[in-house]
């Protein structure tokens, strides 16, 4: 899962114009949106984790971190402003700790135990600035460093800040405020001469020098294919060059390089790709790359490491060795002077072995862990990664399988304990891993000792759990604004604790100056400005309405002082220094948002009836009303008007109406059609033209409790359509058919039936709208977390038609919960189906035998 992170520079410089008129900002921001369209692009973004971070103080400049989705990215990434300094060292190390947040608490850095590259969180880090100074409140900055301290607890086990799978890339915009005259020049866009520069190129990545927006869309171009799975490794040579090849492709040794002028291939700072398994989705891997120490259980604390592992080759021409059923890795070179130069010395059938130096206890060098080899077609160059001193190895496996078969002699066993002697403690797990693969007999003990001393452990244990306390702290300060200021700090350099001001001698000679006894507010006429008032931090201070600041007399200057410092800050809790039409005055975007007006209203007094129903709020219309459960159009102008009508004095009381407005229903026959984006097809819910009677009418003189059981028939029904019996037209349930008029035909049928007084018959067009509102719920209920799936069972009650639909809405959200590997879901589904099939299918075979005998 690569994790894309974005340094926005929002110091005040990215304020500044192009010459199509948008501000730096705003080119940053459109770059990340085209970088995530064509990030979309591959199919293996669908796993790709956003990151945004500022140059605000830490922890506040981390807007989007690892708990944040998609859209809260987007949305903090549209309100970022540019405001304040060009602290790009500390915005650099903040992004760095939230990148290794979690690093220590998974192991994946794995210190100690050698480095594992198919452990590894792909990360990398675009940071998008305009390449100024860099400022900070110490002054103006030449070079650009990073602070040594972190808050991260275990920072102190690697020497850099990054790790060796992240890599920083920088868009330095440099677009001219005036449109240029001379021609764009096409090509390669070039690095960049700031300072971010030489960062770039120590994490393994690179700057861009952005001119034009043109040249902007290519950086972004080569960026999107920069995201490999990978980790960086620095590639040494040591010892001599090696013998060049002749025309005939023959090392030719009067011919020999010269190994003291420095080569650019001599020292190649590149990407391995690590490849995901194509089963899993994940790398596997077997071997680790050595430490540069020998674990001895005599060191106190471990040996900080470099981020990248400084590997080394010798040139010396080496028979690839591998056996039958002993793994090893295989990891492809990224393109470089080294493997140019491999290539076109056109030897793909020998190697160079590869060595970390002090990885051995006897040898300084220490012994080959793997090599380097260009494939057969001489279009890549690979390292393989085998065990630790494989040449020894390797000759002794080939002979316990073929000459011992498998069961080894004193002499064997001896010299493979010699051998475990120059293998690193933490190669014997994957070493005893591999012999059981290749099926050998259990020739390593089951007592392994990781070659670390007790307080190592412990103190790896420790930090751990302090990773995750400020791992906690740090995640929940994302997304909080920094505190304001209160006041303004003015440092007192007189030494003592009370203020200038305030001094007993200060007023007293105060007073001879002026020649009052007392000093008083100046008094105004504050009618004259009404609704004016400047907001005051001290409340015994009375407001004050002046203009001109040449109105303030020398006595109130302390005063006014003050008031001005509550108007600079907004300490006040109210709008100050607006006059009554100011305060209206509100941006389009906030206009008719009156939630948050409600919210800073009092809380209403109790009603003095409260049984009285509680009036809505109409927000302006008065005569606006509760529109719930009315859901009727033109066509349905007809069902409404009887149900509501009231009855006038004198009309006939007519009982069969009135069970009829309760509990009518039409049979129909149904046509299944398929249901597509959740819209029903019209004559699902339509009558049989030929039905000439409505049924289901209650029967007179029917005890009230076989009417309440009746009822309950209904509700247990709810999920299914209603049942008939075969060459009947009547309901199961004791009910009874009756003559009705024409008109009452055309009321439109539903698939639940509910004993409510007055409630509406539901229209196809109406029943449309309900089904697809329910299909856009209920792909939202699949994809939520959790086991709650109560709610995904109640929209599927309220489907409205057939059997048919509802079954299809089941196998609709069987399909959605099949996306999200939702099992148990599937399994409830998949009951609830069947009870389904149940009731269909005698339900289709009665409706077919009713229509052959008709």
């Amino acid at each position: 899962m690569p994790i894309l992170l974005f340094l926005i520079d929002t110091s005040a410089s990215m304020n500044q114009r192009t010459d199509l008129g948008t501000s730096y900002l705003d080119i940053a921001k459109g770059a990340v949106e085209l970088f995530l369209k064509l990030r979309a692009r591959d199919p293996a973004s669908r796993g790709d984790r956003y990151m945004l971070v500022t140059y605000d103080e830490p922890p506040y400049c981390i807007k989007a971190g690892w708990k944040e989705n998609h859209a809260t990215f987007m949305s903090e990434l549209k309100n970022l402003q540019a405001s304040g300094l060009t602290t790009l060292g500390q915005a650099l190390r903040s992004s760095f700790d939230l990148l290794n947040l979690n690093r220590l608490i998974s192991g994946i850095d794995n210190y100690g135990q050698g480095r594992n590259p198919f452990f590894l969180e792909p990360s990398i880090l675009i940071t998008i600035t305009d390449g100024n100074k860099l400022t900070s409140t110490a002054g103006v900055q030449e070079e650009l460093h990073l602070p040594l301290n972190s808050p991260l607890p275990g920072s102190e086990l690697t020497k850099e800040p990054f790790r060796w799978d992240q890599r920083l890339f920088a868009l330095v915009l440099r677009l001219p405020g005036l449109a240029s005259t001379e021609p764009e020049q096409l090509g390669s866009v070039p690095t960049d001469e700031s300072a971010i520069t030489q960062m770039c190129e120590v994490t393994g990545g690179r700057s861009y020098c952005v001119r034009t927006q043109r040249m902007l869309n290519q950086c972004l171009e080569s960026l999107v294919q920069k995201v490999q799975s990978g980790v960086v490794i620095n590639f040494e040579k040591t010892g001599p060059d090696p013998l060049l090849v002749g025309e005939d492709g023959l090392m030719d040794s009067s011919r020999s390089g010269n190994s003291f002028a420095a080569q650019p291939w001599h020292s190649c700072h590149k990407l391995i790709y690590v490849r995901p398994n194509s089963k899993t989705g994940v790398p596997v891997g077997h071997w680790p790359i050595p430490e540069s120490f020998w674990p001895d259980q005599n060191l106190p604390s471990l040996p900080p490491r470099t981020s990248h592992p400084i590997v080394r080759f010798s040139c010396i021409d080496c028979e690839p060795m591998v056996i039958d059923k002993l793994p090893f890795d295989k990891y492809e070179l990224e393109p470089s002077p080294l493997t140019q130069y491999i290539l076109e010395r056109k030897s793909p059938h020998t190697c160079w072995q590869v060595f970390v130096t002090s990885s051995g206890k006897y040898n300084e060098l220490g012994y080959p862990f793997g090599y380097l080899k260009a494939s057969t077609t001489l279009t890549c160059v690979n390292l393989f990664v085998m065990p630790y001193n494989y040449p020894v190895l390797l000759p002794l496996l080939d002979d316990l399988f073929k000459v011992h078969k498998l069961k080894p002699n004193l002499k064997w066993r001896q010299a493979f304990d010699s051998y475990l002697k120059t293998l690193p403690p933490y190669y014997l797990l994957p070493l005893k891993k591999a012999l059981r693969m290749m099926g050998a007999p259990n020739l390593i003990s089951d007592n392994l000792d990781c070659g670390l001393s007790y307080s190592v452990i412990s103190y790896l244990k420790k930090l751990s759990q302090q990773t995750k306390l400020e791992s906690e702290r740090i995640l929940a300060s994302v997304g909080k604004k920094p505190p304001q200021e209160t006041g303004i700090k003015v440092k007192n350099h007189s030494g003592g604790g009370v203020s200038l001001t305030h001094s007993k001698t200060f007023r007293k000679l105060l007073k001879e100056i002026i020649g009052e006894t007392s000093p008083r507010l100046t008094e105004l006429n504050t009618k004259e400005f009404a609704g004016f008032q400047i907001g005051l931090l001290n409340k015994d201070l009375k407001p004050q309405t002046y203009r001109n600041a040449y109105d303030i007399s020398r006595r109130g200057l302390l005063d006014q002082l003050t008031r001005m410092r509550s108007n600079l800050l907004k300490t006040h809790k109210f709008i100050v220094g607006q006059d009554e039409d100011s305060l209206h005055s509100v941006p389009v975007s906030q206009m008719g948002n009156y939630q948050e007006y409600l919210k800073t209203l009092a809380s209403p007094l109790r009603e003095i009836d409260p049984d009285q129903p509680k009036r809505l709020h109409t927000f302006g219309n008065p005569f606006k009303q509760d529109k719930k459960g009315m859901m009727i159009d033109e066509a349905d102008e007809f069902v409404a008007g009887p149900q509501n009508k009231v009855k006038r004095p004198g009309e006939p009381n007519n009982p069969l109406s009135s069970k009829r407005k309760r509990n009518a229903t039409v049979t129909h026959d149904v046509h299944e059609e398929k249901m597509e984006n959740g819209q029903i097809p019209p004559d699902v819910f339509l009558s049989k033209p030929a039905a000439p009677e409505l049924m289901n009418i209650t029967g007179d003189g029917i005890p009230p409790n076989q009417l309440d059981s009746l009822s309950d028939d209904f509700t247990s029904l709810r999920k299914d359509s209603l049942i008939h019996k075969p060459s009947s037209n009547a309901l199961v349930g004791g009910t009874k058919n009756c003559s009705v008029p024409a008109y009452d035909q055309k009321v439109s049928v539903t698939s639940t039936f509910r004993t409510v007084p007055n409630a509406l018959q539901i229209t196809p067009a109406m029943a449309q709208g309900i089904n697809a509102d329910i299909k856009h719920q209920l792909m939202k209920e699949v994809r939520k977390f959790g086991r709650k799936y109560e709610r995904i069972f109640i929209l599927l009650e309220e489907v409205q038609g057939p059997l048919a639909v509802k079954k299809q809405f089941v196998e609709f959200t069987i399909k959605e919960a099949a996306r999200f590997k939702r099992r148990v879901l599937i399994q409830y589904l998949e009951k609830v189906l069947e009870k389904i099939d149940s009731h269909h299918l005698p339900n289709n075979v009665n409706h077919i035998n009713s229509r052959s005998s008709s």
